[in-house]
Protein backbone atom coordinates (compact mmCIF):
# COMPACT_ATOMS: atom_id res chain seq x y z
CA UNK A 1 0.00 0.00 0.00
CA UNK A 2 1.03 3.64 -0.95
CA UNK A 3 0.35 4.29 2.69
CA UNK A 4 2.71 2.38 4.33
CA UNK A 5 5.30 3.05 2.10
CA UNK A 6 5.23 6.66 2.72
CA UNK A 7 5.38 5.81 6.67
CA UNK A 8 8.72 3.60 5.98
CA UNK A 9 9.80 6.00 3.61
CA UNK A 10 8.97 9.27 3.96
CA UNK A 11 10.16 10.50 7.19
CA UNK A 12 11.04 13.97 6.40
CA UNK A 13 14.30 15.09 8.76
CA UNK A 14 16.41 11.55 7.46
CA UNK A 15 15.26 12.12 3.46
CA UNK A 16 15.76 15.54 3.21
CA UNK A 17 19.13 15.16 4.88
CA UNK A 18 19.89 12.18 2.64
CA UNK A 19 18.78 13.87 -0.15
CA UNK A 20 20.71 17.22 0.60
CA UNK A 21 24.11 15.23 1.11
CA UNK A 22 23.55 13.32 -2.67
CA UNK A 23 23.07 15.84 -4.22
CA UNK A 24 26.13 18.14 -2.95
CA UNK A 25 28.47 14.79 -3.50
CA UNK A 26 26.97 13.28 -6.57
CA UNK A 27 29.62 12.22 -8.70
CA UNK A 28 28.93 12.16 -12.32
CA UNK A 29 30.70 9.16 -12.77
CA UNK A 30 27.37 7.81 -11.37
CA UNK A 31 25.93 8.67 -14.64
CA UNK A 32 26.13 7.04 -17.85
CA UNK A 33 27.10 9.89 -19.44
CA UNK A 34 27.67 12.73 -16.69
CA UNK A 35 25.18 15.36 -19.00
CA UNK A 36 22.40 14.11 -17.08
CA UNK A 37 23.12 15.83 -13.31
CA UNK A 38 20.57 18.35 -14.05
CA UNK A 39 17.74 16.01 -14.27
CA UNK A 40 19.22 13.74 -11.16
CA UNK A 41 19.41 17.20 -9.08
CA UNK A 42 16.12 18.23 -10.08
CA UNK A 43 14.59 14.71 -9.20
CA UNK A 44 16.55 15.12 -5.51
CA UNK A 45 15.08 17.87 -5.07
CA UNK A 46 11.09 16.65 -6.02
CA UNK A 47 11.73 13.99 -3.71
CA UNK A 48 12.92 16.26 -0.56
CA UNK A 49 10.00 18.72 -1.08
CA UNK A 50 7.64 15.29 -1.44
CA UNK A 51 9.24 14.19 1.82
CA UNK A 52 8.04 17.47 3.61
CA UNK A 53 4.46 16.18 2.61
CA UNK A 54 4.83 14.36 5.98
CA UNK A 55 5.13 16.75 8.49
CA UNK A 56 2.83 19.47 6.84
CA UNK A 57 0.17 16.63 6.89
CA UNK A 58 1.26 15.78 10.52
CA UNK A 59 0.41 19.60 11.19
CA UNK A 60 -3.11 19.54 9.13
CA UNK A 61 -4.20 16.39 11.18
CA UNK A 62 -3.65 18.02 14.69
CA UNK A 63 -5.26 21.28 13.78
CA UNK A 64 -8.37 20.03 12.12
CA UNK A 65 -7.13 21.77 8.50
CA UNK A 66 -7.76 20.29 5.35
CA UNK A 67 -5.25 19.26 3.41
CA UNK A 68 -6.35 21.43 -0.24
CA UNK A 69 -5.28 25.05 0.72
CA UNK A 70 -6.21 27.24 -2.59
CA UNK A 71 -5.58 30.74 -0.98
CA UNK A 72 -2.03 29.81 -0.57
CA UNK A 73 -1.44 27.70 -3.48
CA UNK A 74 -2.10 30.91 -5.43
CA UNK A 75 -0.12 32.52 -3.82
CA UNK A 76 2.71 30.36 -4.38
CA UNK A 77 2.09 30.06 -8.25
CA UNK A 78 1.52 33.87 -8.07
CA UNK A 79 5.25 34.50 -6.44
CA UNK A 80 6.41 31.56 -8.53
CA UNK A 81 5.66 33.48 -11.61
CA UNK A 82 7.16 36.52 -10.93
CA UNK A 83 10.05 34.55 -9.77
CA UNK A 84 10.44 32.56 -13.18
CA UNK A 85 10.30 35.62 -15.09
CA UNK A 86 13.04 37.05 -13.39
CA UNK A 87 14.81 33.96 -13.36
CA UNK A 88 14.94 33.63 -17.36
CA UNK A 89 12.20 30.38 -17.11
CA UNK A 90 8.87 29.98 -19.08
CA UNK A 91 6.77 31.12 -17.01
CA UNK A 92 4.26 28.83 -17.88
CA UNK A 93 6.39 25.58 -17.44
CA UNK A 94 7.13 26.85 -13.96
CA UNK A 95 3.49 27.33 -13.04
CA UNK A 96 2.90 23.78 -14.32
CA UNK A 97 5.85 22.09 -12.95
CA UNK A 98 4.78 23.54 -9.65
CA UNK A 99 1.40 22.93 -9.57
CA UNK A 100 2.51 18.85 -10.13
CA UNK A 101 4.61 19.53 -6.71
CA UNK A 102 1.40 20.79 -5.30
CA UNK A 103 -0.56 18.23 -6.30
CA UNK A 104 1.58 15.23 -5.58
CA UNK A 105 2.21 16.40 -2.12
CA UNK A 106 -1.93 16.32 -1.52
CA UNK A 107 -1.72 13.10 -2.79
CA UNK A 108 1.07 12.31 -0.45
CA UNK A 109 -0.99 13.46 2.39
CA UNK A 110 -4.19 12.20 1.14
CA UNK A 111 -2.59 8.95 1.66
CA UNK A 112 -1.26 9.54 4.98
CA UNK A 113 -4.60 10.77 5.99
CA UNK A 114 -6.36 7.68 4.90
CA UNK A 115 -3.47 5.34 6.48
CA UNK A 116 -4.38 7.75 10.00
CA UNK A 117 -8.32 7.29 9.70
CA UNK A 118 -8.26 3.69 9.08
CA UNK A 119 -5.44 2.54 11.99
CA UNK A 120 -3.14 4.65 14.23
CA UNK A 121 -3.32 8.40 14.29
CA UNK A 122 0.18 10.03 14.11
CA UNK A 123 2.02 10.48 17.98
CA UNK A 124 3.92 13.66 19.08
CA UNK A 125 3.37 16.88 18.85
CA UNK A 126 3.99 18.13 14.89
CA UNK A 127 6.72 20.11 13.30
CA UNK A 128 5.71 24.17 13.48
CA UNK A 129 4.40 24.67 10.37
CA UNK A 130 4.98 28.09 9.66
CA UNK A 131 8.62 27.93 11.82
CA UNK A 132 9.72 24.86 10.60
CA UNK A 133 8.39 23.39 7.40
CA UNK A 134 7.65 26.31 5.25
CA UNK A 135 11.03 27.48 5.86
CA UNK A 136 12.49 24.40 4.51
CA UNK A 137 9.78 23.99 1.68
CA UNK A 138 10.87 27.61 0.46
CA UNK A 139 14.44 27.12 0.59
CA UNK A 140 13.24 23.86 -1.90
CA UNK A 141 11.49 26.11 -4.15
CA UNK A 142 14.28 28.43 -4.19
CA UNK A 143 16.61 25.53 -5.13
CA UNK A 144 14.13 24.07 -7.62
CA UNK A 145 14.15 27.55 -9.49
CA UNK A 146 17.64 27.01 -10.30
CA UNK A 147 17.64 23.36 -10.99
CA UNK A 148 14.57 23.92 -13.60
CA UNK A 149 17.15 26.67 -14.98
CA UNK A 150 19.76 23.87 -15.26
CA UNK A 151 17.51 21.56 -17.02
CA UNK A 152 15.74 23.95 -19.58
CA UNK A 153 18.29 22.42 -22.48
CA UNK A 154 17.59 18.93 -21.61
CA UNK A 155 13.93 19.41 -21.42
CA UNK A 156 13.31 20.21 -25.25
CA UNK A 157 15.50 17.00 -26.95
CA UNK A 158 14.00 14.27 -28.33
CA UNK A 159 14.74 11.98 -25.87
CA UNK A 160 14.09 13.50 -22.64
CA UNK A 161 11.50 11.25 -21.64
CA UNK A 162 14.01 8.58 -21.83
CA UNK A 163 16.79 10.18 -20.27
CA UNK A 164 14.70 11.33 -17.23
CA UNK A 165 13.25 7.97 -16.44
CA UNK A 166 16.72 6.67 -16.16
CA UNK A 167 17.47 9.10 -14.02
CA UNK A 168 14.80 8.32 -11.38
CA UNK A 169 15.25 4.92 -11.87
CA UNK A 170 19.15 5.74 -10.64
CA UNK A 171 18.23 7.96 -8.20
CA UNK A 172 15.46 5.28 -6.92
CA UNK A 173 18.62 2.66 -6.60
CA UNK A 174 20.70 5.03 -4.65
CA UNK A 175 17.91 6.24 -2.40
CA UNK A 176 16.59 2.47 -1.80
CA UNK A 177 13.21 4.10 -3.32
CA UNK A 178 10.71 1.39 -3.68
CA UNK A 179 9.89 1.50 -7.44
CA UNK A 180 6.05 0.19 -7.21
CA UNK A 181 5.17 2.79 -5.08
CA UNK A 182 6.46 5.37 -6.21
CA UNK A 183 3.33 7.33 -8.08
CA UNK A 184 3.35 10.65 -6.48
CA UNK A 185 7.20 11.03 -7.88
CA UNK A 186 6.18 10.75 -11.32
CA UNK A 187 3.31 13.31 -10.88
CA UNK A 188 5.83 15.68 -9.55
CA UNK A 189 7.74 15.02 -12.59
CA UNK A 190 5.30 14.45 -15.32
CA UNK A 191 5.73 17.79 -17.25
CA UNK A 192 9.61 18.27 -17.01
CA UNK A 193 10.43 17.21 -20.22
CA UNK A 194 8.33 19.69 -23.28
CA UNK A 195 6.97 16.25 -24.73
CA UNK A 196 5.27 15.46 -21.34
CA UNK A 197 5.42 12.26 -19.92
CA UNK A 198 8.49 9.82 -18.55
CA UNK A 199 9.70 7.25 -20.68
CA UNK A 200 10.01 3.56 -20.36
CA UNK A 201 13.11 2.11 -19.29
CA UNK A 202 14.14 -1.56 -19.26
Amino acid sequence: MFSTFILRSLRAAAFVATSAAIIATFPSTVLADGDDTPLTNLIALSSQRLALAEPVARWKWAHHVPITDEPRESALLANINSRAKAAGLDPAFAQVFFRDQIEASKDVQSALFDNWRKSQPPEGTPPDLARDTRPQLDRVTNSLLGALARVEPLRHTDNCPLRLAGSIARWKHLTRYDSAQNAPLARALSHVCASGGIGAVG
